[in-house]
């Protein structure tokens, strides 16, 4: 019998989208960005951050204060505060003074511990290249023995056009999409209507830049993260925003932007607990199988479902989902 790790069998075309919790949730302020941080400590779920975190050096600074803000966003991630290394720092654009300050600052303080850094409003490719060109060397020169992964903001024509050649740069692990600034930069083409539910889903530029950043993602091993929803108190309609970014689209992450929109988000990413003791039956079972093709249930399953089953379990895993038998122990737990 063949117990090989999941993971060094069922490699996918295109490589393995990183195993990621399925909510990044943003905050700014000092007090927001403590408050982010103690409620990922009391949400975490067997010692696995439910959420990831990130520290906003864009939105979040005055302007005047850039400096002085990094220096917080990178002394709160080298804190006690930072339990589980899953808080990553929205850096300024590339066309902001403060932009390279911000980059340079956070990784010789915090680089061992930062989970990632977000880049906005990417222009093209060649934005995208020089970050990450400069990010690794920052790294250098501060002698981090990692990379630290990219996050790219997709807001612009630009970067939209060039979606799939920012996907298939090394270092970059998610595409993210900035809604508000995307429908923005279409000089009122695009009503407001579309920064909002249901017209985000259903006009049709915001869903072909939608359909174009999952599949630029997911071709690339790259995970597609979504737009925030602006409904902050209506858990159904956060739930409901978060269901249709997922079931209709593909997006495997979201962002968040409240504490109301955390745990509907999650409920709506995750699989059904059901599918998930399908899915640890069938890895259970092709474990045993070598990996060879197996009946189930009456059902036919080989490497091509394998594949699927086990990605149910990671990103139900990298939630802080409640695993079912011994799934967590077997898979998880090495």
């Amino acid at each position: 019998m063949n117990r090989s790790h999941p993971d060094a069998v069922l490699v996918p075309d295109g490589g393995q989208v990183p195993s990621i919790p399925a909510v990044d949730h943003y905050a700014g302020s000092e007090k927001l960005m403590r408050k982010a941080l103690a409620l990922q400590a009391e949400r975490a779920h067997k010692g696995i951050a439910g959420f990831d975190v990130t520290l906003d050096c864009e939105d979040g600074a005055s302007v005047g204060t850039e400096a002085e803000h990094a220096a917080l966003v990178a002394a709160l991630l080298m804190s006690d505060e930072n339990r589980f290394d899953r808080v990553g720092a929205r850096i300024h654009d590339v066309t902001h003074a403060a932009w390279l300050a911000d980059l340079q600052h956070i990784v010789s303080v915090a680089g061992t511990r930062l989970a990632y850094v977000t880049l906005p409003k990417a222009r093209n490719v060649d934005d995208v290249r020089w970050v990450l060109s400069t990010l690794r060397d920052s790294e250098q020169r501060c002698g981090l023995q990692r990379q630290i992964p990219l996050h790219v903001l997709i807001e612009t024509h630009g970067a939209l056009h060039q979606v799939w050649q920012i996907a298939a740069l090394q270092g970059v692990a998610s595409l993210d999409f900035g809604l508000m600034d995307f429908v923005s930069a279409h000089h009122g083409a695009i009503p407001g209507s579309a920064m909002k539910s249901p017209g985000q889903f259903d006009h049709m530029l915001v869903r072909r830049a939608k359909t174009e950043i999952v599949a630029a993602a997911l071709a690339h091993g790259v995970t597609p993260t979504h737009n925030v929803t602006t409904e902050l108190h209506d858990i159904a309609n956060i739930r409901e925003d978060a269901r249709r970014a997922h079931e209709e689209f593909g997006f495997l992450r979201m962002w968040s932007i409240h504490p109301n929109q955390i745990d509907p988000i999650l409920s709506a990413m995750q699989s059904d607990y059901s599918e998930l003791v399908e899915a640890n039956e069938v890895i259970v079972a092709a474990q045993a199988a070598s990996w060879g093709p197996i009946q189930l249930h009456g059902r036919l399953h080989d490497r091509a479902s394998y594949r699927y089953y086990w990605n149910l379990l990671k990103r139900a895993h990298a939630t802080g989902c409640e695993l079912p038998g011994n799934a967590h122990e077997r898979f998880f737990n090495l």
